[in-house]
């Protein structure tokens, strides 16, 4: 039987039984087969074992200091030779400086791109049977040896006949039954082993098995991260700062992804970047907008950014590639995100303990106000004493002490995004060692809020402007002020949006609110209201505000503005 044969029989039972995760049938498939149980456990806990030993060992000895760069590399063998699973843990332990000290981050790194290749003849073999054609009929020229190999494939750099250059993505063979046998050893685990961890999930430990095997099953169907790719590339296809490659349909299966050649530098190639005369500043600036132009507009966010899936590009694009791991946020959590970075830097606690609780961080019988002291030590901390001084590898640190003291816990999505900020933020330090992520975020999420693009998105703005039914002057002209830092704050387009909305049926109360605002505590305040103006006259010509104006006006009718009228007359009454 040839190898192609071989490596097409050798996963298409696996493949069939398992289209996507199923723990359940999982667990029916490998109860019937205790052996392969028994032996991988064996295997598995004999090494971690030994390791762990050696850990001992040396701060027995007070060695660990002397040891500690030797150690780092075994645990990166260790996970190699466990396999694609065990890899996988490891990339997303190298992400988590909260949970593993530098030398083994350092070290864990190399998981992302620099592991070991299979054999090149079992590749095309696996090539070949899913696409039906040799190589060398779908392919004009093709490495010979693969340029780079990850956990669960490995890449080659090819040109179609078409003249196209292109990466050709090619899965390692028989992943599914070893990742099936993995996932179902640590789901056991998890359940016998979570009540003596020192862990405060606020749930069953085997829910964060399981997300972890959605999205590992995910990722291993190359058409699911063809599609996501394509998803991606339509979110960002307006913007000029963003590079996603195309894909080659024609040459794509579940096992073989063939994609654009992206001409372009890692990241972390800091000396190389700075030698082309790209400007790091500014991949980092476009690195920051796009990933929260992912998780708080459209809500599809690229949950693996580490250092080989994103590439600066010669014009100071940001490139993306392997869109395997991906997840989607509901629109209330997006808007839910923004506003709790608004109540974080107005240090507005007990909201920002509201917002836990919505997103999922405080389950629904906790008690709030015990919490807000130890929010107010612990973030107050963190943002240090300005806003400049805020990242959230810091925030992260001191939340870590904070969960086990009161009953909040990370949900399973939330590790996800939690690892895809800490991992740009790391990635843009590398860049630029003083860089502060907070002054690209919070303009950008000031301007959202400001232009309350939906009616969930204004209702996140009012509950930030106004505390306790008073107007917070204040706020506003921070949030103003600081949306306008980046030069991006377009004020004429919010203004009329702004418009449209306060002489709307839905912004009635707004109207009252705003003339309490003006005139609460028995006086007129129009010092605050000059302030405003000093900040956006520089925007506002005489002949741009009636454009606004009118161009909000002439979308209501004659019986619509009748009817926003009638409320005020009979209030006047």
């Amino acid at each position: 039987m040839s190898k192609q044969q071989l490596v097409s029989q050798e996963e298409s039972p696996e493949r069939s039984y398992f289209r996507e995760y199923d723990p359940d049938a999982i667990a029916q498939y490998y109860r019937v087969r205790p052996w392969l149980v028994l032996w991988r456990t064996i295997y598995v806990f004999w090494f971690i074992g030994r390791f762990v030993l050696r850990l001992l060992f040396d701060h027995w000895r007070k060695a660990t200091e002397k040891n500690k760069y030797k150690r780092a590399t075994e645990l990166r063998q260790l996970l190699t030779r466990l396999g694609p699973t065990s890899i996988k843990v490891g990339q997303a332990l190298s992400t988590r400086p909260d949970l593993l000290r530098k030398d083994f981050l350092e070290e864990l790194v190399k998981l992302q791109d620099q592991l070991p290749p299979f054999d090149n003849g079992t590749a095309f073999a696996i090539l070949e049977a899913d696409l039906g054609r040799t190589p060398e009929e779908i392919y004009q020229e093709i490495t010979p040896n693969p340029i780079a190999a990850a956990s669960l494939g490995q890449v080659y750099r090819a040109v179609l006949y078409s003249g196209e250059e292109v990466a050709v993505k090619i899965q390692r063979p028989g992943l599914l039954p070893k990742i099936t046998l993995d996932l179902y050893i640590m789901r056991w685990a998890a359940s016998v082993f979570a009540p003596w961890l020192p862990l405060n999930l606020g749930h069953d430990l085997t829910l964060v098995v399981d997300e972890f095997g959605t999205k590992l099953f995910e990722e291993i169907d190359y058409l699911n991260e063809a599609r996501n790719g394509e998803k991606f590339a339509t979110n960002f296809r307006d913007d000029t700062t963003v590079k996603v490659p195309a894909i080659y349909w024609r040459y794509t299966s579940h096992r073989v992804l063939t994609l654009e050649w992206i001409h372009g530098l890692k990241l972390t190639d800091t000396e190389k970047i700075k030698a082309v005369g790209i400007d790091s500043d500014e991949v980092v600036r476009h690195g920051v907008n796009a990933g929260l132009r992912q998780l708080l507009e459209f809500g599809f966010f690229h949950a693996d950014p580490h250092p080989g899936n994103l590439f600066a590009m010669p014009d100071g694009r940001m490139a993306y590639i392997d869109f395997g791991m991906m997840d989607q946020l509901e629109e209330s959590v997006k808007e839910t995100i923004a506003s709790s970075v608004v109540h974080l830097i107005n240090q507005d606690y007990y909201a920002l303990a509201e917002d836990f609780y919505q997103l999922g961080f405080l389950t629904p019988d906790t008690h709030i106000e015990p919490i807000i002291p130890a929010l107010e030590q612990v973030l107050g901390n963190a943002m240090g004493e300005s806003v400049g001084d805020f990242n959230f590898k810091t925030i992260t640190d001191e939340f870590s002490g904070l969960m086990y003291d009161y009953p909040f816990r990370i949900p399973a999505k939330f590790s996800l995004i939690i690892r895809s900020l800490v991992t740009q933020e790391g990635l843009a330090l590398s860049l630029n060692p003083d860089f502060k992520i907070v002054e690209v975020a919070y303009p950008y999420v000031a301007r959202r809020l400001l232009k309350g693009e939906s009616p969930e998105m204004r209702r996140r703005l009012l509950e930030v402007l106004f505390k306790d039914g008073q107007f917070q002057w204040q706020r506003l002209e921070n949030m103003i002020s600081i949306a306008q830092t980046d030069g991006q704050l377009d004020l004429l387009p919010t203004a009329q949006m702004g418009l449209q909305y306060l002489f709307s049926p839905e912004g009635l109360y707004l109207r009252n609110q705003l003339l309490l605002a003006l005139t609460e505590n028995d006086r007129l305040h129009t010092e605050e209201v000059q302030r405003l103006w000093e900040l956006i006259k520089d925007e506002f010509q005489p002949q741009h505000l009636l454009d606004a104006a009118w161009n909000a006006f002439q979308n209501f009718s004659s019986e619509q503005v009748a009817a926003l009228m009638k409320p005020t007359l009979s209030e006047n009454r």
